[in-house]
């Protein structure tokens, strides 16, 4: 996997992109790239966005100008078409274990994590999706 920049104007949003981004979530988003940086390159067809939608618009919103992106120009169209669904899919086939969660939760004394959609009052409670 090779990571490149690119002009952010120089990719664009698959028309047909199957996952939804609300303006809440975007907020969250653009919360968590402003407090940890940009961490998660956009993964790019031919110039069109396979996966990343949702960081895309929040840099766009934050006024970058240059991102990072891999390229995805290996795949067929209906191997991309596939995995952009796929991917989406496989970040919420998982669970978190509450009890971890609780202990890590519990030591972080500066920063609101309410601001990312986890509430804490009496435990953790993640926003149900």
């Amino acid at each position: 996997m090779q990571i490149e920049y690119v002009d952010i104007d120089s990719i664009k949003p698959y028309e047909n992109n199957t996952r939804l981004h609300s303006a809440e979530q975007i907020e969250q988003i653009k919360s968590s790239i402003q407090e940890f940086g940009n961490n998660d390159p956009i993964g790019v067809w031919h110039d069109e966005i396979v996966e990343g939608h949702g960081r895309y618009q929040a840099l766009k919103e934050l006024g970058y100008k240059e991102i990072p992106i891999i390229r995805l120009d290996n795949l067929t169209d209906e191997q991309r078409k596939a995995y952009s669904i796929v991917h989406n899919k496989l970040t919420d086939n998982s669970e978190f274990d509450f009890s971890k969660l609780d202990e890590e939760v519990e030591k972080l004394k500066n920063l609101d994590l309410s601001q990312y959609g986890i509430e804490i009052e009496g435990g953790v409670h993640l926003p149900i999706i």
